[in-house]
């Protein structure tokens, strides 16, 4: 085979940019993970079902259990239904795929995460992206599209609700409400958000008391739930709609039964885990006054914290010296942020001790 030399020559611009990357082997004290709730300690059950996932949901690959999944996800967000998918990468591009089609406007947040960038490139729709949370440009789109509109258009707008690069929220109401204005319909991707938020853990739409005023919403379960796959919510129409034209859905190999009984696990131990919850917040706040008292802003909110540094290089160095001092931190660089701000991205988990917090948070003052 032809050894192609364009690769060679992208690869070394790539080291030559600080932008190289290399799978790591996982050392020291986990603060770069989603594990929010630190789940992925305790051992998933598998039930009594041998087979595994050899085909798509349309064909052999569906079972029982993700009936039962499904019926307990849609209940846990007091929606009419849930389908399951393989990842969440799989479900934003599917989703977005199949419900937005070629002469429909997406007003898609500036920060949403790469998964909802290429789903909406393969829809075909036109899109507009806003400032990241910037309700007021958003309004400005929204009125000087208005005038224009076709008569069988449909508008979307699409954000994150608690965005995993910047840590911050959505203006989740006001986005709402400019919805019902504009009649457009609203997709919520909750990735960072599930099992987090909300008396139940089912994430920032739910506790906002939103579920009737969206469209859709995107979960994932290797974050904060720390089990394979995701799922999407909304009405049973559009739950028809994805089994029928989600491609997505349709040509990929189902997720196995066994993994469907973990979810089951899961999902009895998340919805009433108040005190997970309660030490994953109490965790974060206590790591962001211990930032402060040492002088130290750090960005986003909650139990996302970031650090923007500009240069990948920087970036690359002051998580080295972290990873050196035995804290698994990581450099955050473009593509995955815009070019200028990489990062450190911390996160919080509700089983960090506090001890090791106050520590992370005296080395980070005094390395910047």
């Amino acid at each position: 085979m032809k050894r192609m030399d364009r690769w060679q020559t992208q690869l070394d611009q790539l080291r030559a940019e600080g932008r190289y990357r290399t799978l790591t082997t996982a050392a020291g004290i986990d603060f770069s993970s989603n594990d929010y709730l630190g789940y992925s300690k305790l051992a998933g059950s598998v039930c009594d079902r041998s087979r595994s996932g050899t085909a798509s949901r349309l064909l052999r690959g569906h079972d029982a259990v993700w009936e039962e999944v499904e019926a307990k996800l849609a209940a846990w967000h007091g929606a009419e239904a849930a389908l399951v998918m393989t990842s969440g990468y799989v479900a934003n591009e599917g989703l977005l795929s199949a419900v937005v089609e070629p002469g429909d406007l997406v007003f898609s947040d500036q920060c949403n995460h790469a998964s909802i960038i290429d789903g909406l490139r393969l829809c075909r729709a036109e899109k507009i992206v806003f400032s990241h949370n910037d309700v007021n440009d958003l309004v400005k789109t929204l009125r000087q599209r208005h005038g224009n509109r076709r008569a069988a258009q449909a508008w979307f707008i699409v954000t994150e609700s608690l965005f995993g690069m910047e840590g911050d929220k959505a203006p989740l109401p006001e986005l709402v409400d400019l919805a019902a204005r504009f009649d457009a319909n609203v997709i919520v991707d909750e990735a960072h958000a599930t099992g987090c938020f909300g008396g139940a853990g089912s994430g920032l739409i739910d506790a906002a008391g939103l579920r009737a005023r969206v469209l859709a919403t995107m979960h994932t379960g290797g974050k904060a739930l720390a089990v394979p796959g995701a799922y999407i919510v909304g009405s049973r129409q559009l739950k028809e709609l994805l089994v029928n034209r989600c491609r997505h859905l349709i040509f990929t190999t189902a997720l196995p039964p066994q993994i469907g009984a973990w979810w089951l696990d899961t999902l009895d131990r998340v919805a009433t885990d108040e005190a997970a919850r309660s030490a994953l917040h109490q965790r974060a706040e206590f790591f962001r006054k211990e930032c402060c008292l040492r002088g130290m802003s750090l960005g986003g909110s909650h139990y996302v914290g970031t650090i923007v540094l500009g240069s990948d290089h920087a970036a690359l160095s002051a998580a080295a010296r972290l990873q050196s001092a035995g804290f698994d931190i990581r450099a955050i660089r473009p593509p995955t942020v815009p070019v200028g701000t990489a990062r450190l991205r911390i996160s919080i988990h509700a089983d960090h001790d506090l001890t090791v917090l106050r520590e992370l948070a005296a080395i980070l003052s005094k390395a910047n």
